[in-house]
């Protein structure tokens, strides 16, 4: 008896203990992320976020910076890590870090504009003026706003799905500035602004770089919201062996990572669970080693398995009830405010953008908007945010501008082809001439045959713009005899080819318009003068070459062109169309008797893949002369190769330049093209016409082709432009000839 009091206190106490246990286990430890910057090697968060997502471990708040903020971000919304490993593997980053606008974001003339020049440089005040970074982040703005659009209405990042800040940099100041609130996109945008290669972010009219400038792995900041364990991801570069300072921009780096790596020194002694991936192999811009980087994440996260597995707290159904974001395919705009603006006005911005109120329109389309904008290279910065609009469904889009001051430009060009041979180009460029939406442009074309080409366009879009064209071109070259002389000169002289001079002027005035997003339609007048003399055939005197033409033409023309082409040399999907028509109505000087006539002509193409590495472009041409047919000068004359052949010469490989005239032609060309390596291309080419006399009016347009080419090529994608070197042969001449061409043709 005397022993059941102590027995039923053992057991009271025992029950308490028990309970009081219980109690101990169900307070959770408060789990921070740290994750830190360092550009391409930042991917391996990736990698550690797989892991920590498979072993249920649940994180309560995200810090970041850099790298590790847009990452941080990306998961602090909803994102797993399976999702971001899949989300990397696709994205393009040569678009991103180069902000690559797509081709057809560009107005025509920006497009002819910005696809023959090497180089542009700013200038104004005689000085040259260079851009803040390499990129505007336009890319990297929209396909990070697109992810997080399903969370945008968050301002307070600590009412994200898991709680996140980020760290930016005052530029001003050099002091670190805590972003925790306001726009998402912007403030990782801002965080992530690498010096030199992301123009900064202006939030709250404070300038903002790259917050791994002035701390890289905020783990005091993040110990502070009360984490108990704090989990980080180092992922910043170690100090170079003198070996490996081969360069200024290396020594540059080691001086910038003395700070940070001493400051890991302590920081990673304060991390609960500290993970250091294994890539020092890896340089910051290494973003097409995706996978590998992800890879070495994982495998880093793996050897802390043990100490993970006990911060373990969610079942595999718990995570799968974690809100998880889905990129939106289509939004809905209500209104439209812009700051900033003082010479380029709403219209003319809603203009670019072609977006209506209250529309719902595709995210892609939406992003082509931008884009748009973006492209006329008017606004040095064009910040913007979507805001949802209160009690209705959909967005106000707010957008900060900032007009580029710099209207003047100075670019430069070189060229090398089997035509004009060897050729430097000089342009002078500039905006705002005479009025707010106008633009001059001069090309200098030095060289073995010197060149000029003038435009001038007062742009008004979807509106006549005005625009008024002069160019003068010269070459000398063996042509064929048939583009100078008729057959009964032919039999009387015995010529078969004439070295010739020819000297062209082409002077136009025109109206234009655009409609439906990528046609253009003009319409104006042109003045020709052209002159052809020969030293194979003596004038009067035989000092003299003898004058074939020598004639000013005065004619009406029009054009309609469709360009959707990806890429101007090598397309792997579009379609093209252009079409010209050209009415003569009066010649001066070298024609006695002149008979007005018209020449028609059309180009049509269709580029399209069958996988990333192979596309075809299939591309057919054919034009024809109508009334009076006496002047043969202006006829078709196929051969050769090229991008920006004068007057009605038609490039056509197996054949030399101007080999194959007549007033008509029909022509077929495809092309292959497999990129073995990136912007390294093997070609192969076939092309088939007919060209002849009045082939429309015989039927001879429809029979089998009188003349075949084929061609292998090897070409490479430089800063100058395409690299090329094409082989080709003619079963009718049973003979081959090669083609060269350097740079981008002009």
């Amino acid at each position: 008896m005397k022993l059941k009091p102590i027995i039923l206190t053992l057991i009271l106490l025992a029950s308490f203990s028990v309970q009081a246990q219980n109690e101990t286990e169900n307070i959770k430890p408060k789990i921070g992320l740290v994750l830190s910057g360092g550009g391409a090697k930042g991917l391996a968060h990736v990698g550690v976020l797989k892991v920590i997502d498979s072993l249920g471990v649940k994180v309560d708040y995200i810090a970041g910076a850099s790298m590790g903020a847009i990452i941080g971000a990306l998961y602090a919304s909803g994102y797993s890590g399976k999702e971001l490993d899949s989300i990397f593997q696709l994205v393009d980053f040569d678009n991103i870090i180069n902000d690559d606008l797509p081709r057809a974001s560009k107005a025509f003339y920006e497009r002819d504009n910005s696809e023959k020049y090497a180089v542009t440089l700013p200038f104004n005040d005689f000085k040259i003026k260079l851009p803040s970074a390499l990129s505007r982040g336009n890319v990297a703005y929209g396909l990070i706003l697109k992810l997080l659009l399903p969370v945008n209405h968050i301002n307070d990042f600590s009412n994200l799905p898991i709680p996140f800040f980020c760290i930016a940099t005052n530029v001003e100041t050099g002091q670190q500035v805590i972003l925790d609130s306001g726009n998402l996109t912007q403030s990782i945008m801002a965080s992530g602004a690498l010096p030199s290669l992301f123009q900064p972010v202006i939030i709250d009219d404070e300038i903002l770089i790259d917050g791994g400038v002035v701390n890289n792995y905020p783990i005091d900041e993040l110990r502070d919201k009360g984490m108990d364990v704090i989990i980080g991801v180092d992922v910043q570069d170690g100090l170079a062996k003198r070996e490996e300072l081969v360069s200024a921009p290396e020594v540059l780096m080691q001086i910038n990572n003395f700070r940070t790596i001493n400051a890991m020194k302590l920081k990673s002694k304060q991390t609960d669970v500290y993970i250091k991936p294994n890539i020092k192999d890896y340089n910051v811009v290494a973003f097409d080693k995706v996978g590998n980087i992800i890879e070495e994440g994982r495998e880093s996260a793996l050897s802390k398995l043990n100490v993970l597995r006990t911060l373990a707290s969610c079942s595999d159904d718990e995570m799968e009830d974690v809100f998880h974001p889905k990129p939106m395919d289509s939004i809905k705009i209500n209104n439209f405010e812009f700051k900033g603006n003082k010479n380029y006005t709403r219209a003319y911005i809603l203009g670019k953008l072609k977006l209506k109120s209250d529309e719902k329109i595709s995210y892609k389309d939406f992003n082509e908007g931008i884009y748009n904008v973006v492209a006329t290279n008017n606004f040095d910065a064009f910040q913007y945010q979507l805001k949802q609009t209160e009690g209705k469904e959909g967005y106000d889009f707010m957008a900060n501008v900032k007009e580029s001051q710099v209207n003047t430009f100075l670019k430069l060009g070189i060229h090398y082809d089997d035509l004009y041979k060897t050729s430097a180009l000089l342009n002078l460029t500039k905006k705002r001439v005479f009025f707010k939406n106008d633009v001059g442009s001069l090309d200098i074309i030095l060289g073995d045959n010197v060149r000029y080409n003038f435009e001038y366009l007062i742009d008004k879009g979807f509106y006549w713009s005005i625009g008024l064209r002069s160019r003068y071109n010269q070459f000398n070259k063996g042509i064929s005899a048939q583009l100078l002389l008729d057959d009964d000169q032919i039999a009387a002289t015995g010529l078969r080819n004439l070295d010739v001079k020819l000297e062209d002027q082409t002077n136009q005035f025109y109206l234009q318009t655009l409609f439906r997003r990528d046609f253009s339609l003009g319409m104006g007048v042109e003045h020709k003068r052209l002159e052809i003399k020969s030293e194979t055939i003596s004038g009067t005197n035989p000092n003299d070459n003898f004058l074939f033409e020598n004639t000013d033409y005065l004619s009406l023309f029009g054009n309609l062109k469709l360009d959707t082409y990806d890429d101007k040399y090598f397309p792997k999907r579009g379609v093209y169309f252009n079409g010209d028509l050209n009415i003569y109505l009066y010649a001066s000087g070298f024609i006695d008797d002149f008979k007005d006539f018209s020449i028609a002509k059309a180009d049509m193409g269709y580029a399209f893949s069958v996988s990333d590495k192979l596309s075809f472009n299939l591309q057919t041409s054919g034009g024809f002369k109508l009334g009076d047919k006496s002047t043969r000068t202006l006829d078709f004359a196929l051969g050769g190769y090229g991008a920006n052949l004068i007057n009605n010469f038609v490039p056509f490989l197996g054949y030399d330049f101007i080999t194959l005239t007549g007033n008509s032609y029909v022509k077929s060309w495809a092309i292959a093209d497999y990129e073995i390596f990136k912007k390294h291309h093997i070609t192969l080419e076939g092309n088939w016409a007919n060209v002849e006399d009045n082939i429309f009016d015989s039927g001879e347009w429809f029979t089998l082709p009188d003349y075949r080419g084929y061609a292998l090529g090897y070409a490479i994608e430089t800063f100058l432009g395409p690299v090329q070197a094409k082989y080709s042969y003619s079963p009718e001449r049973g003979e081959s000839k090669w083609f060269f061409n350097l740079g981008f043709w002009f």
